[in-house]
């Protein structure tokens, strides 16, 4: 089973690269039971988990396509993530006008985490794999991780890493144990460079390691930011600066959503200092091209 996309590139205004789905539509429960204070944490007021087919829907009335993954913390929990994988890829086939999977496996998982990255992208074409180190307890360029790693570079999938600051345990009784020091973006230089044939997103503007972020997006040609999870107007200037200049063709729209809605993402854009010329580039083009989309330019 294939995942072959319809999204027509003249038809969508952006491509929102960073958006999670919480709920099943198997009658599974998901791990909502941090979302109240995520949404606190975001000042979102609420925050409703979305299945896929509800993520399609809100996609498609705001004319955006949009990239969409669970989340695996096995090692945590024990448990598999919910929705499943398999979930996400099967029903995202059917609103494949807007949805791009990706896959979510826990690097705790070992070998058999290798084995089932290898059989998402052989059964459905996964185009790209999430983590989470804080969440998921590792350093991104921790040796043990790098047969998953191999995996995905052989395929032609992209790595996209959450780096900094995270909503996750935020607020929380000792941050719900999690420990922000395994997502500074400078431990993916070494991924970069041991892998230079692989596709690296770097996620969320990385408070408090922005300067990392950029210096290893300039140096290394595969590696990618997405704006995901702060307000544009928050930005820092020197994050503002980079995008308007060195790293245009390589700044990415995403939301984060539900933690931020696409529409509030798009309304703060305008608050900044990013250039007019620049904004079609970040919406839609940039990740045209990384996702290898039929009529990127």
């Amino acid at each position: 089973m294939s995942h072959a996309l319809a999204i027509d590139l003249d038809a969508v205004v952006a491509i929102d690269m960073h958006t999670h789905v919480h709920a099943s539509c198997r009658g599974d429960d998901g791990p909502t039971e941090g979302l109240a204070a995520m949404a606190k944490y975001f000042g979102a007021g609420s925050m409703k988990p979305a299945t896929v087919p509800e993520l399609a829907d809100y996609y498609r009335r705001l004319h955006m396509a949009a990239v969409t993954f669970t989340s695996d913390n096995w090692g945590s929990t024990g448990k598999d993530p919910v929705p499943s994988n398999d979930e996400v890829f099967e029903l995202a086939a059917e609103h494949n006008d807007v949805l791009i999977p990706f896959a979510c496996v826990d690097p705790r998982r070992g070998v058999a985490g290798v084995r089932e990255a290898e059989r998402l992208i052989t059964r459905y074409g996964a185009r790209g794999f999430k983590f989470h180190p804080t969440a998921q307890h590792f350093f991104p360029n921790d040796r043990s991780v790098y047969p998953l790693y191999e995996a995905l570079q052989e395929h032609g999938a992209i790595a996209l890493f959450h780096s900094g600051q995270t909503g996750v345990g935020a607020g929380t009784r000792g941050g719900g144990g999690l420990r922000l020091k395994y997502s500074n973006p400078l431990a993916i230089d070494d991924v970069a460079a041991d892998f230079p044939d692989l596709p690296i997103i770097v996620a969320h503007p990385s408070f408090p390691w922005q300067e990392e972020a950029l210096s290893v997006a300039t140096h290394k040609p595969q590696v990618y930011i997405d704006l995901s999870g702060w307000s544009p107007k928050y930005f820092p200037p020197i994050l503002v600066q980079y995008a308007n200049s060195l790293l245009k063709d390589k700044m990415l729209f995403g939301s984060d959503f539900p933690a931020l809605t696409p529409e509030r993402w798009m309304a703060d854009i305008d608050q900044t200092a990013i250039k007019e010329e620049v904004k079609t580039g970040i919406f839609k083009d940039n990740a045209a091209r990384l996702l290898r989309l039929s009529g990127a330019s």
